[in-house]
């Protein structure tokens, strides 16, 4: 009896086991809301760069005729709109209509010129002292992460990448001449004297290291 219920037990194990080894589940679009039409637009609200309908059908396991059909739907369905679904260097992507041109450059403008958080300008001021600097030693600095705010000055046009670290791979991050436009100095030697107050290279890939970051 002892040996028939620790067969049927390891039996039982294995069907779970077994059922973790399956892998995951095949992609129902159908079940989502909108179908496979609803699964393309929200692909397409979140890509940086055009998608071919090759790439969206193999994704989404349907017939490439399907895509294109939903596609050429999509277009339909966003004129009037504020934003128009447009076909672009063999792939599709969404791109505000040119005659709201002036409204998108007065707002990125007005965001350009918002004032940078306290966690930005520290940052800043690590990574125009210490440069060029990984967002790892930035972050040993600062004792936080710090990829959000290095995206933010990067989208300001402050901080660029300017190369890679050649032990670690690290990307290294530098300012723009845009940085020094802005507080009005002609190069990086008129900046205040601060740097003595940032720990040197070394102790950085110390704090790095002990950091994980």
């Amino acid at each position: 009896m002892e040996g028939a219920a620790l067969a049927a037990a390891s039996g039982e194990a294995a069907e779970v086991a077994g059922a973790d080894d399956e892998g995951p589940l095949v992609l129902d679009v159908d079940a989502m809301p909108g179908g496979a039409k609803g699964a393309i637009e929200a692909i397409l609200m979140v890509i940086d760069e055009p998608v071919a309908a090759v790439a969206l059908a193999t994704t989404l396991e349907i017939p490439l005729a399907q895509v294109q059909e939903h596609l050429a739907a999509l277009v339909t369905d966003y004129r009037g709109r504020g934003f128009a679904l447009r076909e672009v260097a063999g792939g599709w992507r969404i791109y505000s209509r040119p005659e709201f041109a002036p409204a998108v450059e007065r707002f990125i403008i007005d965001g350009a010129t918002a004032k940078l958080t306290q966690a930005a300008l520290e940052t800043l001021a690590v990574i125009a002292y210490r440069q060029p600097i990984s967002r790892g030693r930035v972050g040993a600095v600062r004792g936080v992460n710090v990829d959000g705010v290095v995206r933010t000055l990067i989208a300001r046009g402050l901080i660029e990448e300017v190369g890679s670290d050649p032990e670690s791979g690290a990307i290294l991050y530098g300012t723009t001449d845009y940085f020094l436009e802005r507080l009005g100095l002609r190069d990086m030697t008129q900046l205040p004297a601060l740097a003595p107050y940032l720990p040197d290279v070394d102790i950085l890939d110390e704090l790095a290291e002990q950091g994980r970051v």
